[in-house]
């Protein structure tokens, strides 16, 4: 079980504890549901050191990228950060990621942390370009700094102007006292603040400074538990659960990152999927009477047909309803397409809802 530089601050802090990726991690502190509205009105922080980031130099990086992910990387500026996926030679996902774009032949893909091994060992296998790889995830750390109040609160540390970052978009500069520090305005809540890359020797501090100047805006720590529900209320994929070696980046939605324009991995079975039509689709639900959906649970037609599965599910926090999201036929993908989530033998009604879940 690895620590993060801030293992030892959480269990200070009370932080119940849960091995996750490898990692021994805080799961909550308060509670979910305390955390969960910390976030969506406030500023709260999450240690997600165990993400994996990996850089990439020389003059065939972009190349390299082009060839192993899904998205357009020659889109990419100087600042500027673009989700993708690594899809395999079967049609499924090796993992989503971010790229950014530091410069010219220097890039940084920031990857899953249950699979920094697996993307590492695939990229490495397509790297015949002579791309120098360099896996620095045991060497830094990374705070996610989110919620509506986070660049107001976060302001005094930086000299970058935090409020008007625009999305996806990122800088390096001086952060707490700190130099080279990566600011970006990314994050997996969708309410808003930043994801901050630091060396693990500067933990600590950082950590510290930043709940000093967030003091005033009411900051707290957050666990995973929260940014599980979190991300779910917004329909972003979790690997693992709705995304995995198995499912198209077509059949999850995430045509928008499947980009035909070029050739990458597998590219030529995606596009005819494209054009043929895919026979299943990940699509988002709301229970309409009382439940909660869980990871696994069945989804079942109006027969009692297993229909699919539940790939993410929760009570949200926000709507104060069941919501998940789960594989169904296409012919059930609709919005208001009626569902039902077997839970403990009981078959309860669900819609199927556009995504957003949580609207602001």
């Amino acid at each position: 079980m690895k620590n993060t530089a801030l293992t030892n601050i959480h269990e200070s802090l009370g932080a119940k504890m849960v091995p996750f990726a490898g990692y021994n991690m805080p799961v909550q502190y308060e509670g979910v549901n305390i955390e969960h509205e910390t976030v969506r009105n406030g500023v709260g922080v999450f240690d997600v050191s165990h993400m994996g980031e990996f850089m990439l130099k020389g003059e065939n990086a972009l190349a390299l990228i082009q060839k192993v992910t899904s998205n357009d990387a020659s889109k990419l500026v100087d600042g500027k950060a673009q989700y993708s996926c690594l899809p395999n030679n079967d049609g499924g996902i090796v993992d989503d990621l971010i790229v950014y774009k530091i410069a010219d032949n220097h890039y940084m893909l920031v990857v899953n942390a249950s699979n920094i091994e697996k993307d590492w060992n695939w990229i490495s296998s397509h790297n015949d370009l002579g791309v120098e790889m360099e896996n620095l995830s045991d060497a830094y750390s990374l705070l996610a700094i989110q919620g509506p109040k986070a660049a107001e609160a976060m302001q005094s540390l930086t000299s970058i102007d935090l409020a008007n970052m625009p999305y996806y978009s990122f800088q390096i500069g001086e952060f707490a006292g700190k130099n080279d520090v990566i600011v970006s305005a990314t994050g997996y809540t969708g309410s808003g603040g930043f994801e901050i890359y630091f060396k693990n020797e500067d933990a600590a501090t950082i950590w510290s400074r930043v709940f000093e100047a967030g003091a005033a805006f009411g900051i707290k720590p957050i666990g995973l538990a929260a940014r599980d529900t979190l991300r779910l209320e917004m329909g972003f994929c979790l690997y693992g659960n709705d995304i995995n070696d198995t499912t198209s980046p077509l059949e999850a939605g995430l045509g928008w990152i499947t980009k035909f324009d070029k050739e990458f991995t597998n590219s030529a079975n995606l596009k005819k999927q494209k054009e043929e039509g895919v026979t299943r689709k990940l699509v988002a639900f709301e229970l309409t009477e009382r439940g909660i959906p869980r990871h696994d649970y069945e989804i079942v037609d109006a027969d009692g047909n297993v229909i699919g599965i539940v790939t993410s599910g929760t009570q949200s926090p926000s709507l104060n309803k069941g919501i998940g999201l789960g594989y169904v036929p296409t012919a059930f993908s609709t919005v208001d397409s009626d569902i039902f989530i077997r839970i403990r033998k009981n078959d309860i009604p669900a819609k199927v809802v556009k995504l957003p879940f949580y609207k602001k």
